[in-house]
């Protein structure tokens, strides 16, 4: 039987933060295996957003943590982002989605304080139809935001709550506080 390893204390930090950090009601997160190849310390989280008992969008956040630094990261922390959504076609079609979901991202961050830098990332919008034994929906539109970067700091509980709000956004979830308003049926709708 091995001792158990002393995680380096930036590490602990980061995770205690991740893990400390609670989200809205319709966002459940779930810790998951890391990859183990991209940095000496790896952290993940899963996360599934529900509407109305529906999975309408999920995203996975990595922590990644190398001791000696990393020029690209500028730092010793680097958190990677992926989320992804099922978005109603017109939405999925509009040119304007990648610049609205990059703007997600960082107006979430920035509205939790979660100081970064060193952030980039790529946004892919797309649509698809399905035709014989897979024939459904006439067609359907995704967006997947992937994003990386360095918090300056290593409380993530801030950048844990931006993400969320990404993943809220995404999904099409109204802010916290708000209620959706029903749709309208037309009249004599069942």
């Amino acid at each position: 039987m091995h001792p158990p390893i002393a995680l380096p204390e930036t590490f602990a930090r980061a995770v205690a933060g991740l893990r400390s950090a609670v989200p809205r009601s319709e966002i459940v997160l779930e810790e998951v295996g890391a990859p183990q190849r991209l940095a000496p310390y790896a952290f993940a989280l899963s996360a599934t957003v529900l509407r109305g008992g529906d999975d309408v969008a999920s995203g996975r956040l990595i922590l990644l943590h190398d001791p000696a630094g990393h020029e690209a990261w500028q730092g010793t922390l680097r958190l990677v982002s992926y989320v992804t959504a099922e978005m109603e076609v017109d939405l999925a079609a509009d040119p304007l989605l990648p610049g609205v979901g990059w703007t997600w991202l960082t107006d979430a961050l920035d509205a939790q304080h979660a100081a970064h830098r060193a952030i980039g990332g790529t946004i892919t919008q797309t649509m698809s139809t399905r035709f014989g034994d897979l024939a459904g929906p006439p067609a359907t539109g995704d967006i997947e935001i992937r994003a990386s970067w360095t918090p300056v700091d290593d409380d993530l509980g801030p950048h844990l709550l931006g993400w969320c709000a990404l993943l809220a956004s995404t999904a099409g979830l109204p802010p916290p506080g708000v209620t959706a308003l029903p749709e309208r049926r037309p009249a004599g709708a069942a």
